[in-house]
């Protein structure tokens, strides 16, 4: 994750002689106010996401029928729940510039944000071609649309998103600086900077988005011409790519005008950076958001469960007090 430093060819470590290492700037370098409300709102993004993306997985695996489309909801909720997991390990750094946690950790933590990006795009890909196939071929989607299959796509686009992901762990490194350990990316060359950074905007980001514009235009000429009893799951997937590009696009913006960092300013680019870092890791609550606001079905599943847990303790406490008939109420409602 870049949300500690932002990359620059003209700054080396007091170790590193070679010129063509391409390292970072400490992330609170400057305006210190910024850091300041960029910390806060990642730690927001942290505990919102972590509780959010646990709620979805729990209401996916346990309270929904297993689905397709539950299997693509469930994979980007693993995914937005790993990356909020690292999170504050980054948080901390932030705070401190200082990286107690060792070269792995570094290494695994800087890539959780890439990860998530590669996987969370590849699924909403997913998502917009089974519902673009559903719409255009629904004999065939009928008789070969599986949640066995869709769990077997799932596996390749975390091992494909995970190959893309190889240049973090690759790149990375850890260096002391007197009493200070610094996680910082090494790409050996500028060459390999523009090459890394391309391969996430094309692969992460532009092919996806065009294939994406695709399905979406046949969906929209697809559903005007039936007609159908519900357009909440197709709202859903339109505020999920939505909220994805919202959230990429100033991310990278920056980093493209980075690698031409001769005609752009230094203190622009770290600051455009530093908040375009932290809009891209704020699409890791928005999903479940999403879900209890838009999505009819999770808000309905999610309300009775918690009415049912509610009873259920109720239920409990006045059978402590001899009110057993609340309590066989209750645990009517829960078992229905």
């Amino acid at each position: 994750m870049d949300v500690d430093y932002v990359e620059y060819e003209d700054y080396t470590p007091d170790n590193e002689s070679d010129n063509n290492i391409t390292t970072e700037l400490p992330f609170g370098s400057s305006q210190p106010s910024l850091s300041h409300v960029l910390v806060a709102i990642n730690i927001l993004i942290s505990v919102i996401g972590l509780g959010g993306n646990s709620l979805v997985i729990w209401i996916c695996l346990w309270k929904m029928k297993r689905t397709v489309i539950t299997t693509w909801y469930l994979s980007v909720a693993v995914s937005d729940f790993l990356f909020c997991a690292f999170l504050p390990l980054e948080v901390f750094y932030m705070m401190t510039s200082h990286w107690p946690f060792g070269l792995v950790l570094c290494k695994v933590t800087s890539s959780a944000l890439f990860l998530n990006m590669y996987s969370y795009v590849f699924l909403l890909v997913l998502i917009s071609v089974d519902r673009c196939v559903m719409i255009s071929f629904p004999v065939w989607s009928h008789n070969h649309r599986t949640v066995g299959k869709a769990l077997g796509v799932v596996v390749l686009v975390w091992v494909l998103s995970a190959l893309l992901t190889l240049p973090s762990l690759i790149f990375r490194q850890t260096t002391v600086r007197g009493s200070v350990t610094q996680c910082y990316t090494s790409y050996m060359g500028p060459s390999k900077h523009k090459a890394v950074v391309l391969t996430r905007f094309i692969c992460g980001f532009l092919i996806p988005f065009l294939v994406i514009v695709f399905c979406s235009s046949v969906l929209c000429v697809k559903l005007r011409r039936l007609t159908i009893k519900s357009t909440k799951p197709y709202k859903v997937m339109a505020a999920l790519i939505l909220s994805f590009f919202i959230c990429w696009v100033p991310y990278h913006s920056f980093v493209l005008s980075e690698s031409d960092l001769k005609n752009h300013s230094v203190e622009v680019l770290e600051t455009g950076l530093k908040v375009g870092t932290t809009l891209a890791a704020a699409n890791s609550f928005i999903s479940p958001v999403l879900y209890v606001f838009i999505g009819n079905d999770f808000k309905k599943i999610l309300k009775r469960s918690l009415t049912s847990r509610i009873e259920e303790a109720m239920a409990e406490d006045f059978r402590t007090v001899g009110l057993n008939h609340s309590k066989s109420k209750s645990m009517e409602i829960v078992k229905s």
